[in-house]
């Protein structure tokens, strides 16, 4: 169990899974980066925060609700929580708003299923699934929260804090996945890309100062 002073943000475990130097820059580090992507997600945020609470069709609909687990240590809130009637009781249903399209791995399901898991320490339910809305493809997907799930996003949650204690930000590893990344300029992953040297990566970046 942690205690109130180790919580750390929830978002981490998704900064985890998908690069570990990108998680070191974000929470130890401390440094922010914005591309198109990150403030497209942005817009996406406030747009599902706009209205707390709202009713529709038997299911009461509540967003930006603060989510806390001293078992894995992390705080933040949701983007949404779907109220759902079973029996005596309302079942919560996250949701997590996202810009881009379903990936192949669960770098963005285990952020949601730790949104869950805070969600069932704080109340005391059992909440089986949730869903990821993307906003490139208008698609909603459902995720099941199950035991593989939760022990993979358990496992990010004490490797998240191990880095954090840490205090040591890892180097890169250039991947196709740095095409994208916000951090990209502050990274520079492509110096130790073993696909190109750093000479010719120090060329490129004279050509591209001549073209400016």
């Amino acid at each position: 169990m942690y205690c109130e002073d180790d919580l750390l943000h929830i978002r981490g475990v998704q900064q985890l899974s998908y690069c570990k130097r990108r998680c070191a820059l974000l929470f130890i580090e401390q440094q922010w980066s914005d591309n198109f992507f990150t403030a497209k997600g942005i817009v996406m945020h406030d747009k599902a925060h706009a209205e707390k609470i709202e009713h529709k069709k038997g299911v009461v609909i509540e967003r930006d609700i603060y989510l806390k687990s001293y078992e894995l240590g992390l705080i933040g809130k949701s983007d949404v929580v779907e109220f759902h009637r079973s029996g005596n009781k309302l079942i919560p249903f996250p949701v997590e708003y996202k810009s881009g399209k379903a990936k192949s791995d669960n770098v963005d399901k285990v952020q949601l299923c730790a949104q869950a898991l805070c969600l069932e320490e704080m109340m005391n339910v059992t909440i089986e699934s949730g869903a990821i809305f993307y906003g490139k493809t208008r698609n909603r997907l459902n995720v099941e929260f199950n035991k593989s799930l939760r022990e993979e996003t358990f496992a990010l949650a004490q490797e998240f804090h191990s880095l954090v204690d840490s205090r040591e930000t890892p180097k890169p590893e250039y991947s196709k996945k740095c095409y994208n990344c916000s951090f990209k300029e502050l990274c520079l992953p492509e110096i130790f890309d073993k696909q190109k040297s750093v000479k010719k990566y120090l060329k490129e970046i004279v050509n591209n100062e001549k073209t400016i």
